[in-house]
């Protein structure tokens, strides 16, 4: 493993002389060659943060970065932190229909960040809206085609205080913000995580994830990257397109840890059904960080892998958060999937975690995330009170230590906000159960019928196992009833023929909260709004909703 030092280019430099590598896998490859040692590609950083500096980036300069995960990308990430600048990545359009909302979003979010540079993807560069006084753009293709000699490269001061990344929030509650990450919370948090993972110089990380997101460019880019273990690394397109192809890379990596959120579970799951002569055996880390994790989504998962030699210990639910670098509670590694079985009715109306036999009326089966990672601490608080909870009380999250954020970039209003005499407020509404923390949802979808506190993803959840609904593509919000008081709406993209599962939905939403919903809104595939990571967009669909903006089916 490599140097502890708190600065990230010292890292990278100790990384250069071990023997690892990175395989771009798919897209990602493109013309270049797919099979490159991390040595190999740090010289060609350095190159490239040569040019980068005689265009005037420098130790402070805050460099955006638009593109595919490709080689040059990767090349490009490496050299800004080589100048000693901060990388400001840039997500990419989810869907072709909201190309003018990303265009404007891209500026928006280039200018906030008060970018020197803008390095972008040909291909993409006609989707940059240039107007005067904007900041210069760099093709990454000539950049990467042309790049001045490694000699010229002048090397900074490390400097632990100084901004690493500048990581805009994904936004799936609120406009996206500025989380300021110096090397020192960067590096504190990949020494916790290597900690929390048992990670070895053996380790092969595999990942599609993208690279614009904390777990992408954090969890499975730099980790590697820094401490020199091997990567196969592909583009999320590639996996959207086959998911199949998740498994098949693992198997062909020999792939000991890789990280996806819920859905990426099930349909590999799907997948590893129909697959043949896959050897999972090697797999350690199944790392799985959306909250809350389904665990039947898990145990589907850990069930499909079985016949290809998956351990079950491999599953690694766990919570992060942009605001923490990335990880804050971790399992212990081969401990595999751990549920709370509590009192549905209890949670929703007491705010308790009561146990219960998973056979008695009414319970609900909870993940377990683990305990906090190196460095960090987390606590339960009463949102209203600030007044810290004991175990099995729900109340809003807090952490502190050495990963979190000082706050969000030129915004110290917000940062006064989420700050509580040091402890950062999350957002996530949770509980502590024998240390380990139990996540239930975020504070601003929480669903109030009849005095109960409805969870929206438990409903989600409950819905995507309808045939006619798409997983993992469901919204539930709450909004003023026809009898002004809080009613609950269902809007599902339905799959095809799927238009008569009205009924069906209705019906499963009422087994799960004991209450219909008001209404049941069917839309089409691909067109339920969600953030560029992925997460769904609760509240814009509902403004959406009550916009009557949704295109029905």
């Amino acid at each position: 493993m490599t140097s502890a030092s708190s600065s990230l280019l010292t890292r990278l430099e100790a990384a250069a002389g071990t023997s690892a590598a990175v395989t771009f896998l798919g897209s990602a490859a493109g013309d270049h060659k797919a099979w490159v040692p991390w040595a190999q590609l740090h010289d060609e950083a350095r190159s490239l943060a040569g040019t980068l500096q005689a265009r005037g980036v420098a130790p402070g300069s805050h460099v955006a970065i638009l593109g595919p995960t490709t080689r040059p990308l990767v090349t490009a990430i490496q050299a800004t932190w080589l100048c000693g600048a901060a990388t400001v990545m840039l997500p990419l359009p989810m869907r072709l229909g909201s190309i003018d909302e990303f265009v404007a979003q891209t500026r928006a979010r280039i200018l906030a960040a008060d970018s020197a540079l803008v390095i972008i993807d040909g291909q993409l560069a006609e989707f940059l809206d240039r107007q005067p006084g904007d900041p210069p753009v760099a093709l990454l293709d000539e950049l990467f085609a042309a790049p001045i000699r490694s000699d010229r490269y002048d090397r900074p001061a490390d400097d632990p205080d100084a901004l690493a990344i500048l990581q805009y929030t994904s936004g799936s509650t609120s406009e996206p913000k500025g989380v300021m990450l110096p090397h020192r919370c960067v590096t504190a948090n990949l020494d916790a995580i290597a900690h929390g993972m048992a990670l070895k110089s053996d380790d092969v990380a595999v990942s599609w994830l993208p690279l614009y997101h904390d777990m992408g460019l954090i969890g499975l880019l730099t980790i590697p990257m820094t401490m020199g273990l091997n990567l196969s690394l592909a583009a999320p397109q590639d996996f959207l397109a086959a998911p199949a192809q998740w498994m098949q890379w693992m198997s062909d990596a020999g792939g000991t840890a890789t990280a996806g959120p819920n859905f990426s579970y099930a349909l590999a799951a799907r997948a590893l059904r129909r697959l043949e002569d896959l050897d999972l055996s090697s797999w350690r880390i199944a790392l799985n960080g959306a909250e809350p994790v389904d665990p039947d989504a898990v145990e589907n998962f850990v069930e499909a892998g079985a016949r290809h030699g998956l351990d079950p210990g491999a599953v690694f639910p766990a919570f992060g958060m942009a605001e923490a670098t990335l990880a804050v509670t971790f399992p212990e590694p081969n401990a595999g999937l751990a549920v709370d079985i509590v009192d549905g009715r209890v949670l929703e109306t007491d705010k308790y975690a009561a146990a219960v036999m998973e056979s008695d009326p009414g319970a609900r089966r909870l993940t377990k995330l683990g305990r906090p990672v190196l460095g960090l601490h987390v606590r339960v608080c009463d949102p209203a009170t600030d007044k810290p909870m004991r175990d099995r009380e729900v109340g809003e999250v807090e952490i502190s230590g050495a990963s979190v954020t000082p706050g969000y970039y030129k915004q110290p209003d917000a940062t006064r906000e989420v700050f509580n005499d040091g402890w950062l407020r999350t957002g996530d509404l949770g509980y502590l159960v024998d240390g380990e923390l139990v996540i239930c949802g975020r504070i601003k979808d929480v669903i109030i019928l009849g005095g109960r506190n409805v969870y929206p993803q438990d409903v989600e959840r409950a819905v995507s196992g309808i045939e006619g609904v798409r997983t993992g593509n469901v919204i539930a919000f709450g909004t003023e009833g026809r009898k002004g008081r809080e009613a609950l709406i269902v809007v599902a993209e339905a799959r095809e023929g799927g238009a008569g599962t009205r009924a069906e939905v209705a019906d499963r939403v009422r087994a799960v909260v004991g209450a219909p919903p008001e209404e049941v809104v069917l839309v089409r595939a691909g067109t339920l709004p969600k953030t560029s990571s992925g997460k769904l967009q609760r509240n814009l669909c509902r403004t959406r909703y009550l916009d009557a903006e949704l295109e029905r089916l």
